[in-house]
């Protein structure tokens, strides 16, 4: 019996056919199933390549360099597009795609851009902003429309803020250049927190002065410098009325708590020391009615 026969040579000839059937033609040379098969994996290749190089040797490398993790977030991120660019540019031109010949398809890909995807462009070129100007870095507190939260990972998208709620956020980078953002950790993390409290009227007003800054002083998240304050600031219908000024980096962790703990530690103080913190209160007299005269 014969080891082959005509019948799988045939076989064969017609998937080798079906390989190198044209599906468009870019210039002069036809574009074929094979060339679409290759140029797939090409791509994957690239993509995988991109993972190896970004974080066996960019990151590898940017950890003797002893720059900011936010820096070598930033860099490793750019790098890693520019690697990605070059690559699939190459794998089009070693798969003998024309690219002069793809300037019709990419003026109709501008139009649609233009048209219906120019939120993603948006976010897009937003969130190389970000990276390169980098007024947001991972690790940084934020605002955003009234909810504060810590930036947890950029993309070229949109950026993750995690509230202390643990609670994600999505925010498109488009929102975080056109909008305000009140951004807590920028250049400095120390900010100063306003404790506002009242005292009964009657109160020895430099005995509550020394009892806040003694408050001020135990607490361990208190800077020492800048000092603390005690800002005397009105006198209310029911209170004479004061602030407690602080200088701590606690709004980048955990402001709620450290607000919290100066309350407490204020209320325990002025029980110990007999100041009262008063309620607002109102007197009601009632006058009898004179009788009519008949």
């Amino acid at each position: 019996m014969p080891l082959t026969s005509p019948l799988p040579l045939a076989a064969l000839s017609d998937y080798f056919e079906w390989l190198n059937y044209p599906l468009i033609r870019l210039g002069e040379s036809p574009f074929t199933v094979l060339a679409l098969a290759k140029i797939l994996l090409w791509f994957v290749a690239i993509v995988f390549a991109n993972v190896v190089f970004r974080r066996l040797i960019v990151r590898r490398a940017l950890t003797f360099t002893h720059l900011d993790p936010s820096v070598q977030f930033a860099i490793t991120k750019i790098l890693g597009y520019v690697f990605l660019t070059l690559g699939f540019y190459i794998a089009l031109v070693v798969n003998g795609v024309d690219l002069t010949s793809l300037a019709v398809v990419a003026g109709a890909l501008g139009v649609g851009i233009g048209f219906g995807l120019q939120n993603i462009v948006s976010n897009f070129v937003s969130g190389l902003i970000l990276l390169a100007e980098r007024p947001i870095v991972l690790g940084d507190r934020i605002e955003v429309n009234g909810v504060a939260g810590q930036v947890t990972k950029i993309s070229l998208r949109s950026t993750t803020v995690v509230t202390n709620d643990n609670i994600s956020i999505i925010v498109p980078n488009s929102d975080l250049i056109t909008h305000p953002i009140t951004n807590w950790s920028h250049g400095d993390p120390k900010v100063r927190f306003r404790v506002p409290i009242g005292v009964a009227y009657g109160s020895d007003v430099e005995k509550v002065r020394r009892i806040l800054l003694e408050v001020a002083a135990g607490h361990p998240a208190v800077l020492k410098t800048p000092a603390p304050n005690v800002y005397f600031e009105n006198f209310g219908d029911s209170s004479l009325n004061f602030e407690l000024g602080v200088w701590s980096q606690e709004m980048a962790r955990t402001p709620r708590r450290f607000r919290s703990e100066i309350n407490f530690a204020i209320e325990k103080a002025f029980r110990e020391n007999d100041i009262e913190i008063p309620f607002p209160q109102r007197v009601v007299h009632l006058r009898r009615p004179e009788p009519v005269a008949e």
